[in-house]
């Protein structure tokens, strides 16, 4: 390759950031030919080539290219000092060549058009409204926990492993595409992550990877949240990049299974957000929603704050600040705190309806 060509694959990164950026201010045109198009064409590829495929190929992936910028670093990392523009050059084709397959593959997605337009919902809430939805989170978490458990103080425990629990998955996808055609999810490409160790420590419970459209799930934690996280990353992969529209979407899907327990599991996780919104806004109510809740569920909670309080490190904030402002570099402009929401989309949506 002549130093000539490699020049314009290295700079090529500014055309392609300034179009990315261009591109940003048109969500209708994204949605219709990329989101709804061109990513479900790409995507459904990838899932039919590596989904039958029992481990995660990207994450195999991810560790030949981890191994081969050692090698360079090792090989080449003397020019950085010997022949520095030539060795910046040699980066930037890397990142170029990266940052076109992340926004051809997956990264568009993040500047379609947001979900609440979509449905036609608002996206504001009374703190009534907050109240009123809370309430009856908390009377249909409690009743499927009776119907679980028969036993108010007793936590409920997931009995499936992890592949039944990805199989499962698809029942409820199945069920809301009757009310909502283009949440289908087929085919199925979902896997525990091989990095699952890492994962915990850095305070992640699954992600998507962008490059093999494989879901991947943190698989030392068998809790609660199992289900509802696993249909979390599968709503990434029909192209839903914003974490609350991935919560929404993944309680819809975990409610509108016909198995208890990932019925459960979706109630109680966004329970947890519109607690802790109405602790932010009314701490007397809280601690009033607090004291209607079945202890066996305040237990489940306990649980799953025991296990990340274990697997805490110092490093843990490093890794939540880069994915915070990696969000916030991709139009979700709250980072991290764009996964709470998630409570302004389920009360709209339920608004007239009945959980």
């Amino acid at each position: 390759m002549s130093k000539r060509l490699k020049t314009v694959l290295a700079l090529s990164i500014i055309p392609q950031v300034i179009l990315v950026k261009w591109l940003a201010n048109y969500p209708e045109f994204i949605e219709n030919y990329y989101s709804n198009h061109l990513y479900v064409f790409i995507s459904k590829g990838f899932r039919y080539v590596f989904g039958w495929i029992p481990f995660s190929v990207g994450d195999l992936l991810y560790t030949v290219l981890l191994v081969l910028i050692i090698r360079f670093l090792i090989l080449k990392g003397r020019l950085f000092f010997d022949s520095t523009r030539w060795f910046f050059r040699e980066v930037l084709i890397v990142v170029s060549f990266a940052y076109f397959v992340f926004h051809l593959f997956w990264g568009f997605n993040y500047y379609r058009l947001p979900i609440h337009e979509k449905m036609d919902l608002s996206n504001n809430y009374s703190t009534e409204e907050l109240f009123d939805f809370t309430e009856q989170l908390i009377e249909k978490s409690n009743s499927i926990h009776r119907q679980l458990t028969e036993n108010d103080t007793v936590m409920v425990k997931i009995p499936y492993s992890k592949s039944e629990i990805y199989k499962m998955t698809s029942s409820g996808y199945e069920n809301l595409a009757k009310e909502i055609p283009y949440l289908n999810y087929s085919p199925r490409s979902i896997k525990t992550s091989l990095y699952s160790t890492a994962l915990t420590y850095m305070g992640y419970s699954g992600y998507l990877n962008p490059f093999t459209n494989e879901a991947q799930v943190n698989g030392l934690q068998i809790d609660f949240k199992y289900p509802t996280v696993s249909c979390h990353e599968e709503a990434h992969q029909l192209g839903y990049s914003a974490e609350n529209e991935a919560n929404f979407i993944a309680f819809l899907a975990a409610t509108a299974n016909d198995d208890l327990y990932f019925q459960y599991s979706g109630y109680i996780y966004v329970l947890r957000y519109c607690l802790g919104e109405t602790k932010r806004r009314d701490p007397e109510k809280f601690e009033e929603f607090n004291c209607l809740l079945n202890s066996g569920i305040i237990k489940n909670y306990i649980e799953v704050a025991n296990f990340w309080r274990r697997h805490k490190t110092q490093a843990e904030p490093v890794f939540k600040n880069t994915f915070n402002s990696f969000l916030k570099a991709n139009n979700q402009k709250e980072g991290i705190k764009s996964y709470s929401y998630v409570v302004a989309l389920l009360i709209n949506y339920y608004k007239g309806k009945n959980l």
